[in-house]
């Protein structure tokens, strides 16, 4: 549970920093973070297993690169759950905010881990 809530909170920080750096996405707050990565969270674990499945073949044809989609797709599931809390504009801007996000989760794990 607390390897859990520690997750969230990383998270949360990869949300908020992407929020801050990219003018296209919008967030109502540090909270609203937090509530956007228990929403992603929770859809990762329930949506993502699916979409991966679904996509499989797509996937390996292009190597995994269309995982950076399913991750897309889920954050944009997460901006609309969310409406005006959260908010990114266009799909494209979702794909990027879904790689720096994975980048950021990426580099923070890394240094709590140590």
């Amino acid at each position: 549970m607390k390897n859990w809530l520690l997750h969230i909170l990383v998270n949360a920080i990869a949300i908020f920093i992407v929020g801050f750096a990219f003018q296209s996405v919008e967030i109502d707050g540090f909270m609203a973070a937090v509530l956007a990565a228990l929403i992603l969270s929770i859809l990762n674990t329930i949506v993502r297993p699916i979409l991966v499945l679904l996509t499989l073949p797509i996937t390996i044809v292009t190597l995994g690169l269309f995982l950076l989609v399913v991750n897309a797709i889920t954050l944009a599931i997460t901006d609309g759950l969310l409406g005006d809390m959260f908010e990114i504009a266009g799909f494209g801007m979702t794909i990027i905010a879904a790689l720096v996000i994975s980048l950021i989760n990426l580099i923070l794990n890394s240094v709590i881990k140590e």
